[in-house]
């Protein structure tokens, strides 16, 4: 892959990670289950929250492909990987064997994402936040979750956790897409620029509309408080951002400064820099991936 290819997808999995689930804009509230409704659903997470290997699930009518490792513990979280834009839930199956070790760990495609059904029409964060919660409902049950995301993946973390306190007790991001980084992308490139940096430019724009297989709109929105969780924020260290013509330092500084406001998350949140690692920190340095996943399970339920 060129330099130029691996920039792209990395800015747009990026980018694809600034706004998620229900957190910015108001939503229905579902209405109240019945009890036939209530007790199979109770069921079907015990059983779900129990299973080990890869299969498919259905959330909200759709099949969404799901993966699961580790033995589930009385009390203890379940970690909950979150895959970048254009990826999918095997990119995690080194991550997720080592964690599995003393974790219960799952993950899974988001609609229009490796073997899960494709959206049937554009996906807001409310949408695909409802999916996480229906996907959390039958993988974790009642357990307290981790909430680990990569990329478009953290940005989604990011943005559920606030609205599901009761639920969501730790959250570790991995080069999240940054709150604002469509503002972000549009200062550093601006619509004069030429040759590749516009063609980059474009292209993640067009992702942002939903331009792409998941469909997501993506819209920049606040910080909103998740309380007093613990946070880790892992920032690449390698600046690959820096290929891009003209522009590479400026989005660079843009990606950090996106990095630090993310620590408006929790009272708890701290930031990290994986020195030799570009944006898949998971893949080139997975010992700093899991050793802050790690931390942040045990300060959960500490």
């Amino acid at each position: 892959m060129s330099r130029k290819a691996s920039v792209a997808i990395a800015l747009c999995c990026t980018v694809v990670g600034v706004a998620l689930a229900g957190c910015d804009e108001a939503s229905e509230a579902d209405p109240a289950p019945s009890t036939s409704a209530t007790a199979a659903t109770t069921s079907a997470a015990t059983a779900e929250s129990a299973f080990i290997g890869t299969k498919k699930i259905t959330v909200d009518g759709r099949a969404v492909n799901v993966s699961c490792s580790g033995t589930p513990a009385a009390g203890q979280p379940v970690v909950v990987l979150l895959h970048g834009g254009g990826d999918a839930l095997d990119k995690f199956a080194g991550i997720q064997q080592t964690l599995s070790g003393k974790n219960r760990v799952c993950s899974y495609d988001r609609l229009g994402a490796g073997a899960s059904d494709q959206p049937d029409g554009p996906q807001t964060m409310d949408s695909t936040g409802k999916i996480l919660t229906g996907v959390l409902d039958q993988l974790a049950g009642n357990a307290p979750v981790v909430l680990a995301g990569h990329s478009l993946g953290g940005l989604i973390a990011a943005r559920y956790a606030p609205e599901h306190q009761d639920r969501v007790k730790g959250l570790v991001l991995m080069d999240a897409t940054s709150p604002t980084q469509t503002a972000d992308l549009q200062r550093e490139i601006p619509a004069s620029a030429t040759g590749d940096a516009a063609e980059l430019r474009d292209q993640t724009l067009a992702i942002f509309r939903g331009e792409s297989p998941e469909k997501l709109v993506i819209t920049d929105g606040d910080v909103a408080s998740a309380g007093t969780i613990p946070v880790e924020v892992i920032e690449h260290g390698k600046q690959y951002l820096a290929a891009v013509p003209q522009y590479g330092e400026g989005l660079e500084q843009a990606w950090t400064a996106g990095q630090h406001k993310w620590l408006a998350l929790s009272s708890r949140s701290r930031l990290s820099v994986a020195q030799n690692s570009e944006h898949y920190i998971y893949l080139d340095q997975p010992d700093i991936a899991v050793q802050a996943i790690e931390r942040v399970a045990e300060e959960a339920v500490s």
